[in-house]
């Protein structure tokens, strides 16, 4: 009797030690879940670090603080301290959310880094970010849903003005495959420190124009999304140069060479896909550097495109900036409003770094007297305008 005893107690104590450690370790820390979008619409993070002393989670969904950038003052993501439990872990659950594609990173004792614990990141430059929706609003149009969905592809055009084979995304809308049907092109451009994957990427753009064109708010159209670094054959990694450290803003990028050999990319599109080759037909859209290249080349070519979409445009002077493209700013947008347009479309947030250029060269168009349409949301500098300021534009092409 004593020695079972004996021995149901040893079988206590070996399962009170079990119990103890499974407390003090989770049994399986990679399969964590961060984030958790929970059924309230708030939003907990998660990160396995039990010797850390300080962890952080850095979002586009806390209140934004200034920064400084080559800009100078822009505002950056703000940043709010996880809790860390008994077991190591740290966690922070936000406030309800709004529907949105948010992006986020941690911050772990000082150092970056991505969330361990989910997949979904992407790239800008030479930085990582994860990102995750808060459904059942906007952000329903960021999503795959049950569609029919259009076809992506990277293309490669040759560019005789710039003297490579240069890499392009181009979205051909559900059914293109199946019609001998002729479509419309929007031609969408990146901003700096992006590449011929960032529209897709981080704009959602196959989404928002497969959700938009199945609602029946947009036209069938295809999409031409190229890269505007015209030292690159292709982004970064994609390209002859293999892996090498990406720079925010590439040579040449901003001096003319881009706009004045953008017809390269119309003439292969024109030849290889089945378009309406006139300029009824044709769109041009950019944000930030992209809204720079778009303004520019529509007024280079100032007979080429009938839909113009500045989103952010980066409308400043540089230093670079004296090549032809650049001269008789003036008198090419006087051009361009007398050959006629059926839509200038210029959209910026009150708080973006480029607002005032932005109101500056409104008053331009109102001087010679180039109808436009405005669009002013709130908060600055981020790929949440823009991505509103596709879902915005595209309803309105080829109408």
């Amino acid at each position: 009797m004593m020695k079972k005893n004996v021995f149901f107690l040893l079988c206590l104590i070996l399962v009170g030690i079990q119990s103890s450690y499974a407390q003090e370790v989770p049994k399986e820390p990679e399969n964590i879940i961060s984030p958790e979008v929970n059924a309230d619409r708030t939003v907990t993070f998660r990160f396995y670090a039990p010797k850390a002393d300080t962890v952080q989670v850095t979002s586009d969904f806390l209140p934004p603080v200034k920064v400084m950038s080559r800009f100078g003052l822009v505002d950056g993501p703000g940043t709010i301290n996880l809790t860390k439990d008994k077991n190591g872990l740290w966690s922070y659950t936000s406030k309800p959310l709004d529907s949105e594609l948010y992006s986020y990173s941690f911050v772990v004792d000082g150092i970056k880094t991505t969330d361990p614990n989910s997949p979904y990141a992407l790239r800008n430059s030479a930085s990582m970010t994860n990102i995750f929706i808060v459904d059942k609003g906007r952000a329903d149009l960021y999503k795959t849903n049950d569609v029919q969905h259009g076809t992506v592809t990277h293309n490669w055009y040759p560019s005789a003005g710039l003297k490579m084979n240069r890499r392009l995304t181009i979205y051909t809308p559900a059914g293109y495959e199946q019609s001998n049907e002729k479509y419309p092109v929007l031609y969408l451009l990146h901003g700096a420190g992006g590449d011929e994957e960032s529209w897709a990427a981080h704009g959602r753009a196959i989404q928002i124009l497969d959700n938009l064109i199945a609602q029946g708010k947009a036209k069938p159209m295809i999409v031409v999304m190229p890269n505007g670094n015209v030292v690159q054959d292709a982004g970064y990694g994609y390209g002859k140069d293999g892996f090498y450290k990406p720079q925010f803003l590439l040579p040449q990028s901003m001096n003319g060479v881009y706009e004045a050999n953008f017809m390269d990319i119309v003439s292969y599109v024109e030849k290889t896909f089945r378009v309406k080759n006139n300029k009824e037909n044709r769109a041009i859209a950019g944000l930030s550097m992209g809204g720079f290249h778009t303004m520019h080349i529509s007024r280079y070519y100032p007979n080429t495109f009938d839909y113009v979409g500045l989103f952010s445009a980066a409308i400043m002077p540089r230093e670079d900036a004296t090549g032809k493209v650049y001269s008789n700013l003036d008198e090419t947008l006087k051009v361009q409003k007398n050959n006629g347009l059926k839509l200038y479309w210029i959209a910026i947030g009150k708080d973006d770094f480029l607002y005032q250029a932005n109101v500056d060269f409104r008053k331009k168009l109102d001087g010679i007297g180039l109808k436009y349409e405005y669009l002013e949301t709130g908060e600055g500098h981020i790929w949440k305008n823009w991505r509103i300021y596709l879902a915005e534009f595209a309803p309105r092409l080829f109408r």
